[in-house]
Order: structure tokens, then C-alpha cells, then sequence
């Protein structure tokens, strides 16, 4: 089992940047695809990013192509999701999710993740 906490949200004006941070317990982490999802309000839950377990690989949604960066860092149990250039509309509550890598599920699905952290705020000004 993994537990995954989000850290590094918070207010910003347009244009700045934030990183987001989603550390993951357990000797196991290593062997766990993580995603990044938002969620605004009254809106749908939308895929951001995703990285393989091995960080071999990345996926960026439409959202983030050219702005956001994923990267992990395994020694750390950690994946963090660097943001630049953001935008009011990037307002969200930002979760990560953890895929065991032997599942091989669809990294754009939330449904195929199985551990979710609470989340943390991110909020754009304009």
C-alpha cells in the first residue's frame, strides 16, 4: 500500500510558477506510475501528467504541453510537477495518484489509478 501526500500549493499571480511536490511512503514507491489530475470547481477531474515508474517516461495533457514539467525522484519517494507560466484558469485543487507499474493501466484515467493523496490548492490571480 502507498500513501501520497501533495505539498507546494498556494496562491500566484499569472505568469509565475509553482512546484508541486507528491511524496509517497513505503520501500515500494519506486515501483509505482504517479499522476498528476485537477480538479476545479463544478468542473470535471482532468488529467495533467503522469510519470512511468522508472521516470523513463512522461505524459503531459493538453493543459500542461510546454508549460508543465514532471520529474521524480525516487531516492526521495518523491514526483514533483514544476508549473510555469500559470494561468487563472489553472485554478485547481491538484491531486497525485500512484498505478502499480505491473498493472499497466491508462495513465489518462484517474480510474485506473489506486492510491489518491487529499490534494493541495493551487490558485492563479489575475
Amino acid at each position: 500500500q502507498v500513501q501520497l501526500v501533495e505539498s507546494g500549493g498556494g496562491l500566484v499571480q499569472a505568469g509565475g510558477s509553482l512546484r508541486l511536490s507528491c511524496a509517497g511512503s513505503g520501500r515500494t514507491f519506486s515501483s509505482y506510475s504517479v499522476g498528476w489530475f485537477r480538479r476545479a470547481p463544478g468542473k470535471e477531474r482532468e488529467f495533467v501528467s503522469a510519470i512511468s515508474w522508472g521516470g523513463g517516461s512522461t505524459y503531459y495533457g493538453d493543459i500542461a504541453k510546454g508549460r508543465f514539467t514532471i520529474s521524480r525522484d525516487n531516492a526521495k519517494n518523491t514526483v514533483y510537477l514544476q508549473m510555469n507560466s500559470l494561468k487563472p484558469e489553472d485554478t485547481a485543487v491538484y491531486s497525485c495518484a500512484a498505478m502499480p507499474a505491473r498493472n499497466r493501466g491508462n495513465y489518462y484515467y484517474g480510474s485506473d489509478y489506486d492510491y489518491w493523496g487529499q490534494g493541495t490548492q493551487v490558485t492563479v490571480s489575475s
